[in-house]
């Protein structure tokens, strides 16, 4: 009995296992590669919102826009272009297309549709402009265009460090020679007629001779001559109006911003 209780206690020993240890650590790659992924797409967009022009960005957006176009695409012009595969003299809107252009008017009034897909047109007309060269790509940076009850408007207005017109006068800049070329020739893909509206900033009250009727009128007809002298027909200018500093586009209607001429193809050909 003495030689047993002398003997060394048995320990038993048991050793947890978890089943897949080699693999543990496989899930944080998963996750690193969606970060990684993550930066990725965001320095891409940076660097696309800084390597582009306004009128390039909306055409990014206008290629992923869920609206459905009228026209087919060609896909060979790339996003920021989107030129139609379909020949200019060979579309019409409503039934009445004409040679080398496409009038609304003579089947009434445009539509919202049609006007929605005319200014999609005329959008990628100036994308393309654009990627020309960087005089274009400055000129670009003038142009909005708009649908109005009107009609589609293609607004170009003052800059801070560009404006249109010599200061105070209807003196055109260079620029705005170039602009007037690009308008003429988007323009061209529809034979409406086109408005022509002057717009200035207000003045100080304490102005004896205020002259904004004056200048506002006197710049929309100088754009009317740099259209027809850039090649639009006479015939399509149906009216010039100035307005003055009668409707800002700022809160403050002293802002170089309203400075601009409205060229207005005519729901109506009136």
């Amino acid at each position: 009995m003495s030689g047993k209780s002398n003997a060394a206690p048995i320990i038993i020993k048991r050793k947890k296992v978890v089943g897949g240890g080699g693999h543990h650590g496989g899930a944080w790659k998963v996750a690193y590669a969606d970060f990684v992924t993550a930066m990725m797409a965001f320095f891409l967009l940076m660097w696309l919102l800084g390597a582009t022009t306004e009128k390039q960005r909306k055409g990014v957006a206008d290629y992923f826009s869920p609206t459905v176009s009228m026209t087919p695409s060609s896909g060979g012009e790339g996003m920021l272009a989107g030129d139609s595969s379909v020949k200019e003299d060979s579309m019409a809107y409503s039934g009445s297309g004409v040679e080398g252009g496409r009038n609304a008017s003579t089947g009434g009034e445009m539509t919202a549709a049609q006007l929605k897909e005319m200014k999609a047109e005329i959008d990628h007309k100036l994308t393309a402009y654009g990627g020309e060269s960087m005089t274009m790509q400055r000129a670009l940076r003038h142009i909005v265009t708009k649908i109005t009850d009107e009609g589609l408007v293609i607004e170009i207005f003052d800059l801070e460090d560009a404006p249109l017109f010599t200061a105070e006068t209807a003196e055109p800049q260079p620029i705005t020679r170039d602009i007037a070329g690009i308008v003429t020739n988007v323009l061209a893909i529809a034979t409406n007629g086109v408005a022509v509206n002057g717009h200035v900033r207000s003045y100080p009250v304490t102005l004896i001779n205020n002259p904004v009727w004056d200048l506002s009128a006197a710049r929309a007809e100088t754009i009317r001559g740099l259209l027809e002298a850039s090649g639009m027909a006479s015939q399509r200018i149906r009216r010039i109006t100035g307005h003055a500093d009668r409707v800002p586009v700022t809160a403050d209607p002293m802002v170089i911003r309203n400075n601009r001429i409205e060229i207005v193809l005519l729901r109506k050909d009136r």
